[in-house]
């Protein structure tokens, strides 16, 4: 249940060419403590709560448990979630071994694109596609939990 992940600022529209698949996602926060965020997702015709432990101290692990719902108990939840719904579209692109997940967010956050590619291991080594910008793993301000609460358009 441990997951390691790094993230990166997106350069260009050019991931949209070699994505296989786009799911709309919308989340909130029934809880942004950085020590157990508590997140709902609805992500096309699926639901689910998912339970984030704190980072380590590069950001790249942390704990992380999550669970299929009903999307009708999700859209209830979302109601009881604190302010700032995130939407966005998950685009899902395989690259070599992996498969990265580039979020294209909408609303309070539109203009931010951010890739995220989940490893076995924190050295692990990846393909870096033309598109993939600048790392920011494990810098909170990019954080989903923090997006609900300072979105990208007040930065």
């Amino acid at each position: 249940m441990i997951e390691i992940e790094r993230k990166f600022l997106v350069t260009s529209d050019n991931f949209k060419k070699e994505a296989q698949k786009s799911t709309r996602i919308i989340q909130g926060f029934l809880n942004t403590d950085p020590e157990r965020t508590v997140r709902i997702r609805i992500k096309g015709e699926q639901a689910f709560i998912t339970v984030k432990g704190i980072g380590n101290a590069s950001g790249t692990s942390r704990f992380e448990w999550e669970k299929s719902i009903p999307v009708e108990d999700a859209e209830a939840l979302i109601k009881l979630c604190e302010p700032g719904i995130i939407k966005k579209t998950r685009f899902e692109i395989r690259l070599g071994d992996h498969t990265y997940e580039v979020d294209e967010f909408a609303g309070t956050n539109q203009g931010l694109v951010l890739a995220e590619i989940e490893l076995s291991t924190e050295n692990e080594s990846f393909l870096k596609p033309d598109w993939l910008g600048q790392e920011v793993t494990g810098i909170s301000k990019y954080y989903n939990s923090q997006l609900s609460k300072k979105p990208f358009k007040l930065w």
